[in-house]
C-alpha cells in the first residue's frame, strides 16, 4: 500500500513548475542553499580569496541567515581537492565533556528529568523520574546532549591551512548581514516557527525571537548578538570562542541546566587533518569521510549496488529503485552498528568489495527484511544542516558542512553570546554495549558527510545531500544520476528520490515513478513532502570550466564569478 503524508503549502515546492538550469562558469563557483551566503562566498572569490576562504565566508553567513540548521555551537567537516591535487578531509567536531558517563546522564534522567522540556514525550524519552534505566535513550535537547563545539577551531584551521585571507576577512560578510539586517527566505522561515516553542529562555528568546514570534519569509532581522560574538573571533581568533567571555557563556549555560561542560573541555579542543575513505563506482573514484562519520555507509552502499548491478536498469523502472534502496538498507544496518569513534572502538572494513559480495547476496526480487536501522533511541534521521560546494580559478575544489545537529540543537543558548549549542550528543547511545556508548572525550556518531569525487580525467565533483540519514543515500542517487545516467549537474540534483527509513519504510516523492510496482515488492512506500528528502550541493569542474548546481527543494542557488 502506498501512503501519502501532506505537508503545510508553505514548503510544498512541487507546487512550483520552475526547474533550474546548470550554472557555468571559470572564474569561481559557490553553491548552498541561501543566496546572500552564496553571494558571501563569491565576494571573498572576487577579492582575492581561494575556494577555502570562499567556504568558510559561506558558512559564517549561513550560521546569520540560516540559523535555523547551523551555528558556532556545532560541528563543521570537509573534503576537498586542491589546485595542487591533493585530496584530504578535515574533521572538526567534539566529544562528550570529560565528566559525561552512561552513570551520571543516567541518573539524571532518572532523578531530574523536568517533564516535556528537555525530555520531550514525542521522542520517546524519560519525561518522569524513577524511569527504568534500561528504557532511556540519551536526551533529545538539554544540557546533556551538548558537546563541546569545533565549527570555530575549524574555520580557524581551513583558513589557515589553505586560504589566502585572513579569518577577520571571511567573517566580514557575516557579521554585516547579522548587524545591519537581512531578509529572511521562505524555507528557512517555516523552520525557524519551531523556536518558538524550543527556547524558553528569556534570553534564548532574545537572541532568534522577535517581539516572542518568528520571522516571516521577507522579514528584514538582525541578530546582534550572534553578530558582536563572531567580531570576537575576527578580531581574537577562534581563542575568543574557547577561552574567555564566550567560553564563559557557555560552560555557564550548560552547567546551570545540569550538564558537565568545563573550560578544559573547551580549551582543550583542536580540529583534525584525516585521510579520507574511498571507493570505485562506475568508474569513478568516490571519497568520503571515515568514522566518526557516516561515510562509509555511502561508500557500502555503492559497493553493494554496483555488485548487484543497480546502475544498470532503466532509470524509471522499479527494479532500479528496488536494487539501490536495498544496497543502501544494508549498508545503513552495518553503518549505524560499527560506525563511531575509531579511538574507543574498531570499526570493520566495511567500504571493501569483498564485504559487499557477501551482503549483495542477501538481495532478491523482494525487499529484505532486516533489523531496524538508526543507532538505538537517537533521532538523527531527519537532522538538519548546512552544505556549501564551492570550486575556484586555480582547481580549488571544496565540499564543506557546517551543523547543529537538529535545528537550533539543544535549545540551550549560551547567555548572550547569540550561540546556540548544538545535540550531537543525542547520537550517543546509553546501551554500554553498543559501539557509540557515550564516554568520556567520545565524539559521537556524525551523519555529516560532504565529499569528493573524481569521475574521469581532469573531472572533479564537489558534492553532498544534507539531512540525516538523507546523507548517504543522497550521495548514491546523485553519482548514480551523473554516472549512470548521464545527467547535467542540475538535472541530477532535481530528480525524485526516494529514502529507506529508520522505520523500515521507503519514503518517495510523489513525482517518482513505480510506486505501485514497488509496493508489489514487498516494500511499505510512503509518499513524502519533497522538504524530506535533504538539500544537495554541487560543484563540478572539467577542464577549466566549473558547473554549479544547488537543491530545488531549499532557498539556495549557485552562482559562477
Amino acid at each position: 500500500m502506498v501512503i501519502v503524508t501532506t505537508v503545510n503549502d508553505q514548503i510544498d515546492l512541487d507546487r512550483f513548475d520552475s526547474r533550474r538550469s546548470t550554472a557555468y562558469a571559470t572564474g569561481g563557483m559557490v553553491a548552498t542553499s541561501q543566496p546572500l551566503a552564496a553571494q558571501a562566498g563569491v565576494s571573498i572569490l572576487k577579492d582575492g580569496g581561494n575556494a577555502f576562504d570562499a567556504a568558510v565566508a559561506t558558512a559564517a553567513a549561513l550560521n546569520v541567515v540560516e540559523p535555523t540548521s547551523t551555528g558556532l555551537g556545532g560541528d563543521v567537516f570537509a573534503l576537498y581537492r586542491t589546485a595542487d591535487g591533493e585530496v584530504g578531509a578535515m574533521r572538526s567536531c567534539g566529544g562528550a565533556p570529560a565528566g559525561a558517563t552512561i552513570e551520571t546522564v543516567t541518573e539524571a534522567l532518572e532523578t531530574t528529568a523536568e517533564p516535556g522540556r528537555y525530555y520531550p514525550e514525542s521522542r520517546g524519552y524519560a519525561v518522569d523520574g524513577g524511569a527504568d534505566a534500561t528504557d532511556l535513550g540519551m536526551p533529545f535537547l538539554g544540557p546533556h546532549a551538548v558537546t563541546v563545539p569545533g565549527t570555530a577551531r575549524g574555520w580557524e584551521a581551513t583558513v589557515r591551512e589553505f586560504g589566502r585571507r585572513s579569518l577577520a576577512d571571511v567573517l566580514e560578510p557575516a557579521i554585516h548581514y547579522a548587524l545591519e539586517g537581512y531578509p529572511v527566505s521562505p524555507v528557512i522561515a517555516r523552520h525557524w516557527d519551531g523556536a518558538e516553542e524550543l527556547f524558553t529562555d528569556e534570553h534564548a528568546r532574545d537572541a532568534f525571537l522577535f517581539d516572542g514570534e518568528s520571522p516571516e519569509p521577507g522579514q528584514i532581522v538582525t541578530l546582534p548578538e550572534l553578530g558582536a560574538s563572531l567580531q570576537q573571533i575576527a578580531d581574537r581568533g577562534a581563542d575568543a570562542f574557547y577561552e574567555g567571555a564566550i567560553a564563559d557563556a557557555i560552560v555557564g549555560e550548560v552547567r546551570d541546566a545540569g550538564g558537565a561542560m568545563t573550560h578544559a573541555d573547551l580549551a582543550s579542543f583542536e580540529p583534525e587533518f584525516v585521510e579520507p575513505v574511498r571507493t570505485t563506482y562506475n568508474g569513478a573514484t568516490v571519497y568520503e569521510l571515515p568514522p566518526n562519520n557516516q561515510g562509509l555507509v555511502a561508500l557500502e552502499a555503492l559497493n553493494i549496488a554496483e555488485e548487484i548491478g543497480a546502475g544498470e536498469y532503466a532509470y524509471d523502472s522499479p527494479e532500479r529503485i528496488h536494487a539501490f534502496a536495498e544496497a543502501t538498507k544494508l549498508a545503513f544496518v552495518d553503518g549505524h552498528h560499527y560506525i563511531t569513534d575509531p579511538a574507543y572502538e574498531t570499526v570493520p572494513p566495511l567500504a571493501s568489495n569483498s564485504y559487499a559480495r557477501e551482503r549483495a547476496r542477501a538481495i532478491g526480487e523482494t525487499a529484505v527484511r532486516e533489523p531496524p536501522v538508526g543507532v538505538p533511541n537517537a533521532p538523527a534521521e531527519d537532522a538538519d544542516t548546512v552544505l556549501l560546494t564551492v570550486g575556484d580559478e586555480a582547481g580549488n575544489l571544496v565540499s564543506y558542512i557546517n551543523s547543529r545537529f537538529a535545528g537550533f540543537g539543544s535549545g540551550l543558548v549560551a547567555g548572550d553570546t547569540g550561540i546556540a549549542l548544538q545535540n550531537r550528543g543525542a547520537s550517543f547511545s546509553l546501551d554500554p554495549d553498543h559501539p557509540n556508548r557515550l564516554e568520556p572525550g567520545k565524539r559521537p556518531f556524525h551523519t555529516l558527510v560532504p565529499a569528493i569525487a573524481e569521475l574521469g580525467p581532469d573531472d572533479w565533483l564537489a558534492f553532498g545531500v544534507m539531512g540525516g540519514y538523507m546523507q548517504p543515500q543522497g550521495h548514491v542517487q546523485v553519482l548514480s544520476n551523473l554516472l549512470d545516467y548521464e545527467m547535467a549537474p542540475q538535472a541530477a540534483l532535481d530528480a525524485p528520490r526516494w529514502r529507506h527509513r529508520e522505520d523500515g519504510t521507503l519514503g518517495v516523492e510523489e513525482r517518482l515513478p513505480a510506486q505501485t510496482s514497488l509496493a508489489r515488492r514487498g516494500h511499505d512506500v510512503r509518499v513524502l513532502p519533497p522538504v524530506m528528502f535533504g538539500g544537495a550541493q554541487l560543484v563540478r569542474r572539467t577542464g577549466e570550466t566549473l558547473a554549479g548546481a544547488t537543491e530545488p527543494r531549499k532557498d539556495g542557488v549557485a552562482i559562477g564569478v
